[in-house]
């Protein structure tokens, strides 16, 4: 019981953390706020993001397997394979901010004014706030999944 307790708490704060950084990206990537300290920023909440929605992964599997109830009960839950194909959907699409964002960090580090164009910026935007809207699926696939839906 505590085990399950201590995963779920684990899991649900990276899920936060995992949503503090995804939303300082959003905020922080946008054309008129781009300057040589947002990009460093950028590149820094996108490794923490990623950092976390790593331990999220981590968590969440550790609860299925090690969890209250097993996971005989999750792999038989077509909202739970909806939760995990979701979860990778967001993983494949956080790639283009990524590699923007290391690309215009290495811009920078060879030439101190070289900053991406407004385009760039709201086109690594777009990705984030896509992120951000799949990302709402994952609660409800997961109140379902808990509820005994899709059984």
């Amino acid at each position: 019981m505590i085990t399950d307790t201590i995963l779920a708490a684990l899991h649900y704060l990276s899920i936060i953390l995992l949503v503090v950084f995804l939303a300082g990206e959003a905020v922080l990537c946008k054309p008129e706020y781009i300057n040589a300290a947002t990009v460093r920023r950028l590149s820094i909440y996108d490794a923490l993001y990623f950092a976390f929605a790593m331990a999220a992964l981590a968590t969440g599997l550790a609860r299925a397997f090690w969890g209250a109830k097993g996971f005989a009960f999750y792999s038989g839950n077509i909202f739970f394979w909806l939760k995990v194909a979701t979860f990778v959907l967001i993983g494949l699409m956080s790639s283009p901010p990524t590699l923007a964002f290391a690309r215009w960090r290495k811009r920078l580090k060879l030439d101190a004014s070289a900053l991406p164009a407004a385009d760039e910026v709201l086109r690594a935007r777009r990705w984030v706030l896509r992120e951000a809207h799949v990302l709402v699926l994952l609660p409800i696939f997961a109140v379902l999944m808990a509820r005994g839906f899709g059984l």
